[in-house]
């Protein structure tokens, strides 16, 4: 589905504070295709700013976010991506031949490799807002310009929201946060407070390692969890999409945390200059509310597959998927997300292609001797033809020891939306990136989302969150089973 074909100019604050915006047709488009050139990871280069300019090239280490940077209609877009193009601009200023313009580079790597990869000279900015700590600042150096302060803030469905008035009213309350991160930290320091005054801690629970703040922002607004953490900024342009979350401006686990990209050490002119250009940004200006409206006004939000209408009616497919999901070796609770994503479980569902039933499956595809499952219209029959087929393409594409059984999982799902051709040269795209080619989050999905678009990625996205959800909901009930039956001893 087109978004918008151009969006032309935004100007990014380096503080990312509030949610005011300006806007101008005049500027060029940011998403050049040379922008993410192939296997540069694998070339080392630590020179300063002067080297640079002469190579005319700045490499920017990025991380796959749906707020910082992804892919749309295969250009790149977010919010670092935006920023990146502004200092571009800055350090351009004055030069008259376009053939002596330095140009930034976007170099895709996980969270996790951003310093690693900066050190080594695989990069030359690290283009995220990370935290920084006395650890890392012994790593590298960080160029804010002494301005960038973020808070955590607490952001809740907005059922709940009403309840929460103070940082006491999170005693005893569940809080869903992103793994390994500095929220953990704080909300621990939080319950070394409460259990001083003999209140309940905070149940503290991370997430999936392969679910982004931004994930599970959409999790809180589809009611399958009541309170997360995250930074104000991303809080803030989430809110202006997600409309059942609520940011609670006034609950900050951690306030003025100072945030910043990072640069090598010795890259002191090149730090200088991030630094100018961050005092010459205009203080409090926000153009990613715009943009991000544009980018997910027509995205379908999850809906919630744990609520109590949604698992009485569950009732009637469960047995069947843990039947077919034993017969395949798949976790049932993996086939209910993908149906839930497919059809929300509605066994009439038809689509303007012909796919039948709650695993949305083609006669063709079923009548197919890899399949051969008869009458799909059947409840039964329409869940064991789909978890079949899956399982087809899980063997024959996607069995190469190298794959962990979870992203097995993923590209199967990729390949039943988008098909397997089409996956296993999402495969090949991403080894020419310098992304891992067995990996699909943070890895092929980049791949897909730059060359067959947003939707395979959403796709598979969503189901992952599905599963999530559902796994969440079935710890919370053998909790309660083991807690019953041990009061019942």
């Amino acid at each position: 589905m087109p978004i918008v074909a151009r969006i032309r100019y935004f100007i990014l604050p380096l503080l990312l504070l509030s949610a005011t915006g300006l806007w101008s047709p005049d500027l060029p488009a940011v998403d050049d295709p040379h922008r993410i050139p192939e296997l540069e990871l694998e070339k080392t280069f630590s020179g300063d700013l002067p080297e640079m300019r002469k190579r005319k090239r700045i490499r920017a280490l990025v991380t796959y976010s749906k707020t910082d940077f992804f892919f749309e209609q295969g250009r790149a877009r977010g919010l670092q991506v935006e920023f990146l193009h502004e200092y571009e601009k800055f350090i351009n200023k004055g030069v008259k031949r376009a053939t002596d313009k330095v140009h930034i580079t976007y170099l895709p790597v996980t969270f996790n490799e951003l310093i690693p990869a900066l050190r080594e000279g695989k990069g030359d900015i690290a283009a995220a807002f990370l935290t920084i700590t006395p650890e890392r600042e012994k790593q590298v150096a960080f160029a804010t310009g002494g301005k960038m302060k973020v808070n955590e803030l607490v952001v809740a469905h907005k059922d709940v929201a009403g309840d929460l008035k103070s940082m006491e009213d999170l005693s005893g309350k569940s809080v869903y946060v992103l793994s390994g991160s500095s929220y953990v930290q704080h909300l621990t320091q939080l319950n070394q407070n409460f259990r001083r005054k003999r209140k309940p801690p905070v149940r503290i629970v991370q997430a999936d390692p392969n679910l982004l703040s931004e994930d599970i922002l959409e999790m809180v607004n589809s009611g399958v969890v009541p309170i997360t953490i995250v930074d104000d900024y991303k809080a803030r342009v989430w809110k202006k999409v997600l409309p059942d979350i609520r940011v609670k401006e006034e609950l900050s686990i951690s306030n003025d945390n100072s945030v910043g990209w990072a640069t090598r050490k010795q890259n002191t002119e090149l730090a200088g200059s991030l630094d100018k250009f961050s005092l010459k940004v205009r203080k409090g200006t926000l153009l990613g509310n715009m943009l991000f409206k544009r980018y997910y006004r027509e995205t379908r939000w999850i809906d919630n597959p744990v609520s109590k209408k949604e698992r009485k009616r569950q009732e009637t497919f469960i047995k069947l998927f843990r039947k077919y999901g034993k017969k395949y070796d798949f976790d049932h609770l993996a086939l209910m997300a993908q149906a839930y994503q497919e059809s929300g479980l509605n066994n009439k569902k038809k689509s303007h292609r012909g796919a039948v039933g709650v695993m949305q499956l083609l006669p063709s595809t079923a009548a197919d001797k890899n399949v051969n499952v008869k009458n799909i219209r059947v409840l039964e029959n329409n869940i064991h033809a789909g978890a079949k087929y899956l399982a087809f393409i899980r063997d024959r594409y996607f069995s190469d020891p190298g794959i962990s059984h979870e992203n097995r999982l993923a590209f199967t799902w990729a390949a039943y939306n988008a098909g397997p051709a089409k996956i296993r040269k999402m495969r090949d795209k991403a080894v020419k990136m310098g992304l891992d080619p067995d990996i699909w989050f943070g890895n092929v999905e980049l791949a897909a989302g730059k060359h067959i678009g947003r939707e395979t990625v959403q796709y598979v996205a969503n189901i992952y969150k599905y599963y999530v959800a559902y796994k969440l909901a079935s710890e919370i009930t053998d909790r309660k089973t083991d807690t019953s039956g041990s009061a019942a001893q």
